[in-house]
């Protein structure tokens, strides 16, 4: 059995990765740190788990280096990097679920995050987690950047018409999440009353996932998210012009020959459309393309689960691939439905 650590545990992301890791047939949790919650069980914070009964422990890089042959990071934004350096110098393999080495440029990084990256050589052997694009890089990767839950969708409905040289701008993309894409840590927002029967746009032009993007579809767009009041799932749509006339039966043909090989991206019949219902608890992106010939556009779209495969799931896909085994390993499970 190969060991791991999940690093940051008591938000939903480190949840979820218990919840996948426990079930998985080739992983041990060796340790489970928490700043919070140290000397806890996690199941007192995650009461649905069924596994062994850890506890959690403060972070010290070094002594869980030496119980862990792989580490997983889901502390927040900004505060992964310190800690991977120094499981990368212990010689282990890091899966990052933050957002510190997912852009490859140091100044877009202290521009969208509004500080300097304290580690910016790691920035050059990192590797974005995103399987169906960069699944040879991942292989021999020794530090995994975990794409963002509304980047994955974003790039998986567009990045056929990428590699066909469909896409140009401008790219228009609305995306709606479910509440718990904010985080566990309580905030007026994202309380029962004030988020229940609504929909908010925010962080318009200025979202920290647009640079993400923009990297992986190199080209700009124009980013609008929506908070919507479901627990899990993100819904996204894209509006693009075609540079040459298609009907939906050929764009879902394209995007099918594209995803013919991907065991966790599932191309609808034309007419049918995305629902994050449909993906709850699974390391699922089901996708669809809508061509107008009148109007000379497409609207492509994309569902999945903001926590597995905009999150948890995709970060041990990547570390199947990393370690060589069957990527589909601890994944297999459906959704839960309704």
């Amino acid at each position: 059995m190969t060991t791991v650590a999940v690093v940051g545990a008591s938000g939903y992301v480190g949840g979820e990765l218990l919840r996948l890791l426990f079930r998985h047939p080739k992983v041990r949790v060796s340790a489970v740190t928490s700043e919070q919650s140290a000397g806890k069980p996690v199941q007192s914070l995650f009461p649905n788990l069924v596994g062994p009964e850890l506890l959690c422990e403060a972070l010290d890089p070094d002594r869980i280096a030496t119980r862990a042959d792989a580490i997983f990071l889901a502390l927040p934004h900004t505060k992964s990097a310190g800690p991977a350096q120094r499981f990368l110098k212990a010689g282990r393999k890091v899966i990052d679920l933050s957002a510190d080495f997912r852009l490859k440029n140091a100044q877009a990084y202290a521009t969208w995050y509004q500080t300097t990256h304290p580690c910016p050589d790691l920035l050059k052997i990192a590797v974005y987690g995103l399987p169906e694009l960069h699944r040879d890089a991942i292989r021999s990767a020794t530090l995994v950047a975990t794409p963002g839950c509304y980047p994955t969708a974003a790039v998986l409905s567009l990045a056929p018409l990428v590699a066909h040289r469909l896409l140009s701008e401008p790219v228009i993309i609305d995306a709606k999440s479910g509440i718990s894409g904010a985080g566990r840590t309580p905030a007026l927002p994202y309380h029962f009353p004030e988020a229940n029967e609504s929909i908010e746009a925010y962080k318009l032009g200025a979202h920290r996932h647009i640079p993400e993007i923009e990297q992986e579809l190199g080209m700009t767009v124009s980013f609008t998210p929506y908070l919507v009041p479901m627990t899990r799932g993100i819904l996204s749509t894209a509006y693009v012009h075609l540079p040459q006339a298609r009907t939906t039966e050929q764009l879902t043909a394209l995007y099918r020959d594209f995803y013919k090989n991907e065991p966790f991206v599932r191309v609808l019949d034309p007419g049918q459309s995305p629902n994050p219902l449909h993906t709850r608890g699974a390391n699922l992106c089901e996708v669809s393309a809508f061509a107008d010939p009148r109007s000379g556009t497409a609207t492509l779209m994309a569902a999945l689960d903001n926590l597995v495969k905009g999150a948890a799931g995709q970060a041990i896909q990547a570390f199947n691939i990393l370690q060589g085994w069957d990527e589909t390993l601890g994944l297999q499970d459906s959704g839960l439905y309704p």
